[in-house]
């Protein structure tokens, strides 16, 4: 069973990727701009950047859904920008990952194992894309904004890097083949 969470920064190919890959695994898929409350929206609209605390909520329902997935032994993907540590292990953990970094107590829900792979690419390209892209609330000129929140994953999280700059079949056969090989996979 594998949670997995595609994340980079906005115009990464986060929703592109994800979808192509549960659709070829015959996995679930969940893109989390679906899950941003209204007012998230009208702000990205408006080109403000959204703060921890518009985040956190957002994080916290995303995580009860893998929670869910997880409980019921299926495996799924979750489109995610997920650009902070902190967000990263919200997504794992819930809210006990704000509240504090003190290990899990007894009878605590366990930490979810899920792998992040992180579409990773310059700046001027993914600024293309955005160009291009119509009836999405997430405008061009919070792109920087992104890319100066971005905390890239290292170790000791569980992830694998994938270049957005190769074709979208060479990223979904890179990463089904890091997961069927069992690599970066949660133990």
């Amino acid at each position: 069973m594998v949670l997995l969470v595609v994340m980079g920064v906005s115009g990464s190919g986060k929703t592109t990727v994800g979808s192509r890959l549960a659709e070829k695994l015959g996995w679930k898929f969940y893109d989390a701009d679906d899950y941003h409350p209204l007012e998230n929206k009208k702000k990205m609209e408006k080109g403000i950047p959204l703060n921890d605390e518009d985040r956190i909520p957002w994080l916290c329902t995303l995580h009860d859904i893998l929670r869910r997935e997880d409980a019921s032994r299926q495996d799924t993907v979750l489109a995610c920008s997920a650009l902070k540590k902190m967000y990263r292990r919200v997504l794992i953990s819930g809210a006990s990952a704000i509240k504090s970094n003190q290990p899990e107590q007894p009878g605590e829900n366990p930490a979810l194992k899920i792998l992040f792979v992180h579409l990773d690419g310059p700046m001027n390209i993914i600024a293309g894309r955005l160009e291009k892209r119509r009836g999405h609330f997430m405008p061009l000129k919070l792109l920087k904004s992104q890319f100066d929140t971005l905390e890239p994953p290292s170790a000791p999280e569980n992830f694998i890097t994938v270049s957005l700059e190769k074709s979208l079949p060479e990223i979904v056969a890179e990463i089904e083949s890091a997961i069927l090989q069992g690599e970066a996979l949660p133990v």
